[in-house]
């Protein structure tokens, strides 16, 4: 008897299967189906009662024809001979089809980051994940069925909006084109987002019922500022590097312009913050529009959601494991480097506030480091291992024997380097001078005039600190405690935000400007060359006694468990 499509989804994707079956209830299909239109509807009715009625006698309105008079973005009234109003549909329709295009970017990527952080969350609490482990289906099956099928309810009320949004865009005369782009980039967008939803889930478990809350808030807050918080830091310049933020907006990246082409308080509530892709250029290759920067944002998105899936294979099957290797970092890093250094390469445009051009390179220095130093958190909390994995390549450590003369091939270098459960200290400073041997050539280029000692300092200084805080996480996760993870990202969280937030009020007073040394951005201005010099060491000296007491504290773990191992076997 030939299987129906139930049968045969579920021999594709079992894990999809029975995400479906839990979730396709009459009664969940109707209410589901009752919101989309029910709100498509209100929606409808709300515009509409923002057009001017004939029995009204109005002179001036946003949807008039007549030439422009009054208020900004309100044109004359102007009558047929019937007396009935001329009205200018075409921008009416662009008023639902803008305030549709926003939900839905608000209802895929927030509700549906959330439905999924509270689903795997749940699976953890029950034990159900673990069996799902255990189950003979690939880790991409099994997530791949988690993200078609827990937001599924979700992508029939969007769905059942594609008609009303897609007919309101042509009646605008938008393109067709503009909105297959935004399609395309929306799709991207939810891939990347929920792939980074399930990694922040299986990670996180440390949160408990904050999960999703966390979570899901931290994406709004994304698209709902996106890099303008960035951008005001550094002069309102929106060519710089972190105007790479907003090729993960799908606002940004479809439909910049209908942001701004929409009078009224309601767009400036529900559009997001991005940036003008047409404006942007990548090692001075100008993105351009349409094709072309839609193109870019799609090889943004998979690059990203790629390295996403490598951490995904390697903590769901391992919870224990770190996030990514050692040597899949080394790749990361350099991408990274590239990525961003590509959006410091931009040519001079000066602004209103006279940004020199001296100051366009340090501009986007500050910004490089910025991102590095959120690159670098998010690496240490990636690549170091917990108490257990070292207790245990402690004692393995101990027990191995090499007759290598060369440096590079005893087995000590090759695990700080390459190994899965060793110290990740070695490797984020190797990470670090990666990031030096791309960043240095930069600054060695800049204008003349441009002070590159102080940004070479400046590097050296915040790769300083990073590992700084390298080396406090890893002796945070080496406690004793359940709550480590706790502790570790407290700990670093606090060694990060304080002196900064202690740093910002003494710039425009001059006092006490050495409390910048202990920033990963440092601000070198108002210091003398001696305050920086012992700044520099006194950051090696802490690197230094911090080494000591994570080898002091490993050598005492290995000595015990292999002591345990021994009189265990007597």
């Amino acid at each position: 008897m030939a299987l129906n499509g139930l049968d045969k989804l579920g021999e594709w994707n079992p894990q999809l299967f029975r995400e479906l079956r839990g979730r396709l209830k009459p009664r969940n299909l109707l209410t589901a189906g009752c919101i989309s239109l029910l709100g498509q509807l209100l929606l409808l009715v709300f515009f509409y009662s923002y057009l001017p009625h004939n029995l009204t006698n109005h002179a001036n309105h946003p949807y008039c024809t007549g030439n422009h008079k009054g208020m900004v973005g309100t044109n004359q009234c102007l009558r047929d001979a019937a007396g009935n109003l001329i009205l200018d549909w075409q921008r009416w329709w662009l008023e639902p089809f803008v305030c549709l295009s926003f939900i839905g970017i608000f209802a895929l990527l927030v509700i549906g980051t959330y439905m999924l952080i509270t689903d795997l969350a749940q699976e953890e609490r029950c034990g159900t994940l673990n069996l799902i482990r255990l189950s003979p289906q690939s880790t991409a099956s099994i997530l791949v069925g988690k993200l078609l099928g827990v937001p599924v309810l979700l992508y029939l009320i969007a769905v059942l909006a594609v008609p009303l949004h897609l007919w309101a865009g042509l009646s605008a005369q938008v393109p067709l084109g503009l909105i297959l782009n935004f399609y395309t980039v929306l799709i991207a967008s939810c891939i990347f987002f929920y792939s980074a939803a399930l990694l922040y889930s299986l990670t996180s478990s440390w949160l408990c019922g904050f999960q999703a809350l966390l979570g899901s808030g931290t994406v709004f807050i994304f698209l709902r500022l996106g890099s303008s918080f960035l951008l005001r830091l550094f002069g309102g310049d929106s060519a710089g590097p972190t105007s790479w933020l907003g090729l993960f907006s799908p606002a940004t990246a479809a439909i910049p312009f209908l942001k701004q082409s929409s009078p009224g308080f309601w767009i400036l509530f529900l559009g997001f913050d991005g940036v003008d892709l047409g404006a942007l250029q990548w090692f001075y290759l100008p993105l351009g529009t349409g094709l072309a920067s839609v193109s870019f944002v799609i090889l943004n998105y998979s690059f990203w959601t790629y390295w996403i899936w490598q951490a995904l294979k390697r903590c769901f099957r391992n919870p224990n494991a770190t996030a990514l290797s050692k040597r899949q970092s080394y790749t990361l890093v350099a991408c990274f480097q590239l990525m961003i250094l590509g959006f410091a390469c931009q040519k001079f445009s000066g602004n209103a506030d006279g940004l020199r051009v001296t100051d366009w390179p340090s501009n986007h220095y500050y910004e490089l480091l910025i991102l590095n130093l959120l690159l670098f958190s998010g690496l240490i909390a990636a690549l170091s291992p917990h108490r257990q994995a070292l207790q245990d390549w402690a004692r393995y450590r101990r027990i191995r024997v090499s007759s290598s003369k060369s440096f590079w091939n005893r087995p000590l270098v090759k695990d700080l380097l390459w190994g899965e459960r060793s110290l990740a200290l070695v490797a984020i400073a190797l990470n670090l001078a990666i990031t030096a041997a791309i960043l240095v050539p930069w600054v060695l280029l800049w204008p003349a005039e441009a002070n590159k000692g102080q940004a070479l300092l400046g590097l050296v200084l915040s790769m300083n600190l990073i590992l700084i805080y390298a080396a406090i996480a890893q002796l945070m996760l080496l406690m004793r405690t359940a709550k480590r993870v706790l502790w570790a990202s407290g700990t670093v969280g606090i060694a990060i935000l304080l002196p900064l937030f202690l740093s910002v009020p003494f710039i425009a007073s001059g006092s006490i400007p050495g409390l910048w040394l202990f920033t990963a951005i440092p601000y070198l201005d108002r210091l003398s060359a001696t305050k920086v010099f012992w700044g520099v060491l006194g950051q090696w000296s802490l690197v230094g006694l911090f080494s000591l007491q994570l080898t002091r504290q490993l050598r005492q773990a290995g000595a015990s468990s292999t002591k345990k191992a021994l009189l265990a076997s007597r």
